[in-house]
């Protein structure tokens, strides 16, 4: 099969389309990428590139072709509404005049923003092939809850946009059970939506040891929150659990984000001794970690689209065999409930949150049963090669496929 990715984001930088276009690669089909300028996360461009230099390059086999694009910078609003502007004008002038060829299908992922479908509409059009849509983050949803965008127009506008793409993506997959109901809200007639979930990155399944050993945890029980410290994450409510637990439950911050800074003031200004900030580090180093942490926290905000998410770090904690802590929405505290590899509460309980972490800082018998659990709900779940043979006869399927 000749496959063409459209993606807003690709390696260098640490996204799942990598994982899908370098694995379709090695089971022998061709695979294009159009993207654009890594940026992402420190909002400006990696070493060797820029607006205009390295158009085209080879990776793994796969043939990627990058469009220019405004850098997000800091991540503030204006930057990124020209960074998603960008890739969408220049994503469209890219593959108006650069992309050349026969496809059998084109495979958007769709982090936001959801405008990364729009060059691929046009693609579809020019090439006569089936565009299939991996819807990851919901949108508008996800406007209003981590942008704060309440105007009626706006959201009207955008509900439109989404349609607008919907009706132009031949299947819809889904990362989450929980976006079911909104995508089949804005489709019109019957469509396929399929769920496609994430899956661990293999550092996390693989034995390779970490270079870390000399770095030390505290003494005592180490709870560790692994990931973006952002708008998003909720992170008032672990600082309201720490309070509640000095002297018997340490809260261990290994990430970097908006929030960061906000919660090293709190730490310092109200004298929180058992909270512990160890920055940003590579992929790569998280599973030496998770091993030496005694649970893992996920947390996400009291909004509705955060409700019907599964972050991908649970993928992470699960594949590693680690009891989870969350402080979460019904569509991920229902997994780690129904998996039993941990104990969740609603977002802003924080005393309930202080209460679970308490209870398993006195039973070691029950994280080891929640450890064993998360190992067997991965394999059967989100096993990375499971769901690699998922998405090949997805797209292998699209030869069938009539075109809209």
């Amino acid at each position: 099969m000749n496959i063409l990715i459209v993606s807003q984001y690709f390696y260098p930088e640490e996204f799942k389309v990598n994982d899908i276009a370098f694995e379709m690669q090695k089971r022998g089909h061709a695979v294009t990428v159009l993207t654009g300028k890594p940026n992402y996360p420190k909002g400006k461009f990696f070493n060797g590139y820029s607006f205009l230099g390295k158009k085209q390059e080879q990776i793994k086999g796969v043939r990627v072709i990058r469009t220019p694009l405004i850098p997000r910078s800091k991540g503030g609003g204006i930057m990124l509404f020209l960074n998603y502007l960008s890739f969408v004008l220049f994503g469209c002038l890219t593959a108006l005049f650069r992309i050349r060829g026969k496809f059998d299908v084109i495979f958007v992922h769709e982090v936001s923003p959801i405008t990364v479908a729009l060059p691929a509409i046009l693609l579809k059009k020019k090439l006569k092939c089936p565009m299939y849509l991996w819807v990851l983050d919901l949108w508008p949803e996800s406007v209003t809850a981590a942008g704060g965008v309440t105007n009626k127009i706006v959201l009207n506008i955008l509900k439109s946009l989404v349609r607008f793409i919907y009706r132009h993506s031949n299947k819809i997959l889904i990362s989450s059970e929980g976006f079911r109901k909104s995508v089949e809200s804005l489709i019109e007639g019957e469509k396929p939506i399929i769920y496609f979930p994430n899956w661990a990155e293999e550092v996390f399944t693989n034995k390779s040891q970490s270079v870390l050993e000399l770095l030390d945890f505290p003494e005592g029980f180490n709870v560790l929150f692994a990931g973006n410290i952002g708008e998003s994450q909720n992170i008032e409510t672990i600082i309201e659990a720490a309070k509640l637990t000095v002297g018997e439950v340490n809260w261990l911050f290994v990430g970097d984000g908006r929030k960061r800074m906000m919660l090293e003031e709190t730490k310092e200004k109200q004298n929180i001794t058992n909270i512990y900030i160890f920055g940003r580090y590579p992929l790569q180093t998280m599973p030496f970690f998770f091993k030496k942490a005694d649970v893992m926290l996920i947390t996400l905000k009291n909004e509705y689209i955060f409700n019907l998410i599964v972050p991908a770090k649970m993928q992470a904690y699960l594949a590693s065999g680690k009891a989870i802590l969350g402080a979460i929405g019904y569509e991920a505290a229902d997994m780690i409930k129904e998996a039993k590899v941990g104990y969740a509460c609603s977002p802003d309980d924080f005393m309930k949150l202080a209460e679970n972490a308490k209870k398993l800082s006195c039973n070691r018998e029950v994280i080891k049963e929640f450890e064993d659990n998360a190992k067997l709900f991965y394999q059967a779940n989100f096993e990375r090669g499971m769901l690699m043979n998922k998405i090949e006869e997805i797209l292998t399927n699209s030869k069938n496929e009539i075109k809209l």
